[in-house]
């Protein structure tokens, strides 16, 4: 199949791809039979801002295929197999009393306007390093999109153990176009409130919002946290007290710290408003 000239991908409507990002950009161009072909080979190396945007794309894809009289069997496997993938991970998602972690990667707007297609490649490179610490510390992946990552332990101490490992990691390496990533990590214990596919509730949000707080490379954990784990485990890790916040949307204050441990940055600015 010969490639898209600059002039001849400028023709094409929006609608000849099978998906646009929120910043315009058009993937998987799909106006002729060889280019379904390729997007249907290609889909699964394609980033999606978010799984709403994945349907979207695969819809607008198998009606192009259908239209082209194409027959998308490895897509359709290969579709359903991630599927099956991310319905196991989620029947294991562990309940009860649950300690949870998120992070976001430090001015992703900028390596955005800065690396443009190649973004979706870094963002790649640091999920699947991220995996690797999760992975390592017994936990299971949650949920990755955009530049975030969420992930759930059964024990708030190997919690801390993934957080350190993904610091330490991201802190000698060096992603796409030999950028250096950052990442921000929060993490809370509590009870949340599982559904099929994910975690919700107020738990999910003071996480959440533990995590906007902080800065790339630092590590804020709530007092539940901090309370497990030196009722547990805290061999090898300190807690620096940091604030005691009103979370926006959560009634009652929420105690901060920030993790310290070897290998480890401690000095940051205030955390952020």
């Amino acid at each position: 199949m010969a490639r898209l000239r600059t002039s001849e991908r400028a023709g094409l409507a929006d609608r000849d791809f099978a998906h646009v990002d929120a910043d315009g950009n058009r993937r998987l161009p799909i106006h002729d039979a060889s280019h379904v072909r390729n997007a249907l080979a290609r889909f699964g190396q394609v980033h999606f801002e978010d799984e709403a945007a994945r349907a979207r794309a695969r819809d607008r894809l198998l009606r192009a295929a259908r239209r082209f009289r194409i027959v998308p069997v490895g897509f359709i496997a290969s579709e359903l197999e991630a599927a099956q993938r991310a319905a196991a991970v989620h029947a294991a998602l562990p309940q009860g009393f649950v300690t949870l972690l998120m992070t976001d990667v430090e001015g992703s707007t900028g390596l955005v306007q800065q690396l443009g297609p190649s973004f979706g490649e870094l963002i790649e490179d640091v999920w699947q390093a991220l995996r690797t610490a999760v992975a390592g510390a017994h936990g299971y992946e949650v949920e990755a999109r955009a530049d975030e990552f969420f992930a759930a332990f059964e024990s708030p101490r190997s919690a801390l153990d993934a957080a350190i490992a993904m610091q330490r990691g991201l802190s000698s390496r060096r992603f796409a176009g030999d950028v250096a990533v950052k990442v921000r990590i929060g993490v809370h214990s509590g009870y949340p409130t599982t559904t099929a596919t994910n975690y919700v509730g107020v738990d999910v949000n003071v996480t959440s919002r533990i995590t906007a707080l902080g800065h790339g490379g630092q590590i804020v954990v709530s007092g539940p946290t901090r309370e497990a784990v030196r009722a547990t485990n805290a061999r090898g890790v300190r807690f620096l007290a940091l604030d005691e916040r009103r979370l926006r949307g959560i009634t009652e204050p929420v105690a901060l710290f920030q993790l310290a441990a070897a290998g480890l940055s401690i000095r940051f600015p205030p955390l952020r408003l």
